[in-house]
């Protein structure tokens, strides 16, 4: 044999085992079909280097009961249930949200209550932020008058301007004896450093990396990553939404422009279940010999019964720790309960086949299917995978606005001016399966009136895609379009 001929036979006894190699790795637990194949199509094409990959960016974490800890005795959820029951129960008009007992309110909230045992709190006073500066502002104004203590919990925390106010008022306030606590993601937040965190620790603050970058077993999950975005003020104010801490989230930057986003603040027993899911991630992320938080009266407290609440909530969580994808199905159910109007807001739009068929059901019925998104790109294969997605949408009867002042990281929607979702969800299956997230799903007119006002203000600011626009992109963006949503699955 000459030796080509046995570099041949190298080379295909190789191409052999990696195939065989990537059907076993592949489907050795269960994965919805797209992403299989796209894994498949990295660890055939890309011999060895596509296995290393794989090892941090492919294996899942479903199997393995990271927040054990965070539940029972250490939190004490049967007590946090009994308080927002009997916050319910003091309430003298128990259904103020004039929407509960809705038929599509009801439908959406027993999904939620089968699916994650997700409580209903009531009596919830909710302030609406789409600018960065006010957010901040109004986050650092109730830190600075916090009494006992502060949770803070964010996938993006930069080393920058902001950052270092909001790091610099968390130490002062531990400096002066409350508790405060910081959970952050490391992936999203790359130029933090425990030399950063120095001064803020001496002073008595705690800080800890979310358990994907702890927990021995999870640390080389690449590809899970905390989106979760809350911050919770002695027990009794809260704030969740897209907006993370840094300076581009404030101020208009050249790559951005106008960062427009959207975070809610909180008053009412919603705050309650936001406290519960920063107890969770803070036990499961510093472990058992970590301190874990308990449940105790200055965690969790009743609200005001002087406040003026009207808005019923459910806090819902989901993550990659678990194969139901709760947030993608109330997504979902709450698009196919529509008899008007959806009208969402995502920075990115990577929906799965699911996903897809119902929103184009629910425009082929009549319904008024909106979607907004940026027109620029931070992550540029996530952007042309969007654009594919917009394209086909259109072509099927959804209103696609590409917003042209800045760049939109909302991540809302609003259906039939009834019900609101306001959160860290992106529409996009790492969303809706590799992330932690959070949402609250608002069952009020009132609220749900804002968010249709703040939609309608963003169209002035927006374009309309139209078939004649999609037809006039080049062959080059319809192939980087389309190679795209090739990895869409594992972007």
């Amino acid at each position: 044999m000459t030796a080509v001929s046995i570099a041949l036979t190298i080379f295909v006894i190789i191409m052999i085992f990696n195939t065989v190699g990537a059907i076993v790795t592949v489907f050795h637990r269960p994965r919805n079909i797209a992403s299989t194949l796209a894994w498949l199509m990295v660890l055939i094409l890309l011999p060895v280097v596509g296995f290393l990959l794989y090892a941090f960016l492919g294996r899942g974490l479903a199997q393995e009961k990271i927040f054990d800890i965070s539940h029972g005795e250490h939190i004490g959820l049967q007590h946090l249930k009994q308080m927002i029951l009997t916050d319910d129960k003091a309430d003298p008009d128990n259904e103020r949200s004039d929407h509960t007992t809705t038929h599509t309110a009801r439908q959406l909230i027993r999904y939620f209550v089968n699916a994650q045992d997700a409580p209903l709190t009531k009596r919830n006073f909710v302030q609406v932020y789409t600018d960065g500066q006010a957010q901040i502002q109004a986050i650092f104004q109730d830190i600075r008058a916090a009494k006992e203590t502060v949770h803070v919990e964010y996938y993006a925390f930069f080393n920058d301007n902001i950052g270092n106010q909001f790091l610099d008022l968390l130490t002062e306030k531990a400096k002066e004896g409350l508790e405060v606590r910081l959970i952050y993601d490391p992936w999203g937040s790359p130029h933090t450093s425990r030399r950063w965190f120095r001064d803020y620790e001496a002073a008595g603050g705690q800080v800890v990396p979310f358990i994907t970058a702890q927990n021995v077993v999870a640390k080389t999950r690449l590809n899970y990553h905390l989106h979760r975005k809350i911050v919770v003020i002695d027990g009794r104010i809260g704030y969740t939404g897209g907006f993370n801490v840094g300076d581009q989230y404030v101020e208009p930057t050249k790559k951005f422009g106008y960062w427009r986003d959207t975070q809610i603040r909180l008053e009412g027993t919603a705050v309650l279940s936001l406290q519960e899911r920063f107890a969770m991630d803070w036990n499961a992320s510093v472990g058992r010999n970590g301190e874990l938080i308990t449940f105790q009266p200055k965690y969790f407290r009743h609200p005001d019964p002087k406040l003026d609440g009207h808005a019923n909530i459910q806090l819902v969580s989901d993550g990659p720790d678990s194969t139901a994808q709760i947030l993608k199905g109330g997504m979902m159910r709450m698009i196919m309960l529509a008899e008007k109007s959806v009208w969402i807001q995502t920075p990115y739009l990577i929906p799965d086949d699911s996903m897809i068929d119902t929103l184009m059901v629910a425009a082929a019925s009549g319904v008024d299917v909106r979607i907004m998104i940026p027109n620029k790109p931070d992550h540029p294969f996530i952007y042309r995978a969007t654009q594919y997605y917009a394209n086909l949408l259109t072509l099927t009867g959804v209103k696609i606005y590409i917003y042209d002042k800045g760049f939109i990281h909302a991540k809302t929607a609003v259906m039939d001016n009834k019900v609101v979702t306001v959160g860290s969800m992106n529409q996009d299956i790492r969303s809706y399966a590799l992330n932690f997230e959070a949402n609250c799903f608002i069952y009020d007119s009132r609220v749900s009136q804002q968010f249709t006002d703040i939609f309608n203000a963003d169209i002035k600011d927006s374009t309309l895609l139209t078939r004649q626009a999609i037809a006039k992109q080049s062959r080059w963006l319809r192939f980087k379009q389309y190679f795209s949503r090739l990895l869409s699955p594992i972007l």
